[in-house]
């Protein structure tokens, strides 16, 4: 009762923290995956097959749960600072947008994640149960600030409450599943007169694990797409006209991994992940990105029996869609093709590298592991069309505990 008590208000603190915030800053597209989490955030988001915290398995894999004995919960946190510049170089005078250059004046982002697992059977098997608060989708833009700008700015903040059960069915084998409960927050990113809203929407989403050998596992998982539609979110500028809902959707996504320990005796784990974003189902995506493909290399090094180094590397598609429409999620942008480049690009996350290092510090006090996490993915810029330029880099930094307590 103690343990569930915890738990709420630290679940209860983490959505408040979530909401206060205003944009994730190093996602693919605006998807985080597991690039937040406190371990496999040091390994470039590597977790497929042998993630190194139960909260990764729970928004991944949800079979590699079966991985980790007693019960055991996790607090943590990451922080990234982005820096997004924009500038537009014509004015668009459909959308009331003047020529101007400015940073935007978002703030860096707390991203937290909150989870527990505990050991069960299930039809006489070993099975796992997990719960988790997950800082799954988010990325936000704020030009407030220059007048010439016409109040751009956009924000989404995605909050996932994740169960899931996986059961282990061999020796080698094993399988999960889970669901996705989110709560979603949008703003923007038109210009005109809008209203920050907000909506639920469920996903589902199953893993698999397998040993191919006692050094080798490996792992896949697919989650469905989720589909959220913010009621009266937009008002046409100028008023008179009725209100009109915006349809937004978080992709189906697919990934595969395999982790290897058979070097040094053990003690370093080599991990790869392909991961597939299908922007094209997801609503206002589909016109701001193209179906994505990311590679994830990480590796762990247990210098001790209490320490543990970490890095990564990250390369991803760049998915912005080159051929665009002109509407986003139901709302029709007027003007022609620039303007709606100009809506594009407030989502442009564009980078193709990321670069991450990470420790994992056991019995910093009886029964509790610290794990630390830092990234950064380097500048790079990115042309919208013919008058609309975005450069954007992005640092961050994270730590979680983890208390253990045996069967």
């Amino acid at each position: 009762m103690i343990l569930c008590r915890n738990t709420i208000r630290c679940v209860a603190a983490a959505a408040l923290f979530l909401c206060c915030q205003s944009s994730l800053a190093q996602p693919y597209g605006v998807d985080a995956v597991n690039t937040l989490m406190p371990a496999s955030g040091g390994m470039g988001g590597t977790s497929v097959a042998r993630p190194q915290d139960f909260l990764s398995s729970i928004n991944a894999n949800s079979a590699a749960l079966t991985q980790y004995d007693g019960t055991q919960y996790t607090l943590a946190g990451t922080w990234a600072g982005p820096t997004f510049n924009l500038t537009q170089t014509v004015s668009m005078p459909a959308i009331g947008v003047g020529t101007f250059s400015a940073k935007s004046s978002t703030p860096g982002t707390l991203a937290p994640n909150v989870g527990v697992v505990q050991p069960i059977e299930l039809m006489g098997r070993p099975a796992r149960l997990g719960l988790a608060l997950i800082s799954g989708s988010g990325l936000g833009t704020d030009f407030t600030h220059v007048p010439a700008s016409n109040g751009t700015s956009s924000y989404l903040l995605a909050l996932q409450v994740a169960p899931c059960v996986a059961v282990q069915l061999s020796d080698q084998f094993a399988l999960g599943a889970g669901a996705f409960l989110g709560t979603a927050f949008l703003d923007g990113p038109f210009t005109g007169e809008g209203v920050m809203t907000n909506d639920y929407a469920l996903r589902a989403g199953v893993g698999a694990s397998y040993d191919l050998s006692e050094e080798n596992t490996f792992g896949f998982y697919w989650k469905t797409r989720q589909e959220y539609t913010f009621a009266d979110a937009y008002l046409p500028s100028g008023g008179g006209g009725e209100a009109i809902d915006v349809h937004l959707g978080l992709p189906e996504q697919f990934g595969v991994g395999i982790a290897n320990t058979s070097f040094l005796d053990g003690r370093l784990l080599l991990a790869a992940d392909a991961l597939f974003l299908m922007w094209d189902t997801a609503e206002l995506f589909d016109n701001i990105y193209e179906n994505q493909w990311i590679m994830q290399l990480g590796m762990q090094y247990e210098m001790n029996d209490r320490m543990k180094l970490r890095a990564g590397y990250v390369f991803a598609e760049d998915p912005m869609d080159d051929e665009v429409g002109s509407t986003f999620g139901g709302v029709p942008v007027p003007g022609g093709v620039a303007p709606v480049k100009y809506v594009q690009a407030q989502f442009g996350v564009i980078n193709n590298h990321r670069f991450t290092f990470g420790c994992g510090i056991s019995e910093i006090m009886p029964n509790v592991e610290l794990d630390l996490l830092a990234g950064g993915m380097p500048r790079e810029s990115h042309h919208f069309g013919a008058s609309t330029l975005v450069t954007l880099e992005s640092y961050w930094i994270g730590a979680g505990l983890t208390w253990r307590f045996d069967d």
